[in-house]
């Protein structure tokens, strides 16, 4: 079964009955025909998002239990330092500035894995990536 690399919008809005993406998000989340991946640094910015006071605003503990949740259907993978020399590699390469810089961790620590396909809704974050291709959303 291939793998597929879950951005850390999908699993917000994956939660979040009120979006206009949560459909399409549940949709990604549910199917059966991929192997669902996450990084353990999308796992982070799910809890920075889902609890910051101008975002979402969850109590922690309500963040921690929806995190408890997600992984229990995907598959989480962390940096190595595999991961790190294909990071270093594609700073050099690509040249990401500002945010864009944790796209390009996120991009390194799936290609470690050998994860070639990514699942976003801001393709724009990681369409300048030659390395991986977008899922059909």
């Amino acid at each position: 079964m291939n793998k597929i690399l879950i951005e850390t919008n999908i699993l917000v809005y994956g939660f979040d009955e009120e979006s206009t993406f949560f459909e399409k998000a549940r949709k990604i989340l549910e199917q059966e025909k991929y192997q669902l991946v996450t990084t353990s640094k999308n796992l982070i910015e799910f809890l920075a998002v889902t609890t910051k006071s101008s975002g979402y605003n969850l109590e922690n503990n309500i963040a921690l239990e929806i995190i408890e949740e997600i992984i229990q259907g995907i598959e989480i993978v962390y940096p190595t330092q595999e991961s790190m020399a294909i990071f270093l590699d594609l700073m050099n390469r690509y040249q990401p500035k500002g945010l864009k810089v944790h796209d390009f961790e996120i991009i390194s620590i799936g290609l470690a894995q050998g994860i070639h396909e990514v699942a976003t809704f801001n393709s724009k974050d990681f369409k300048s990536a030659k390395e991986i291709t977008l899922a059909a959303i």
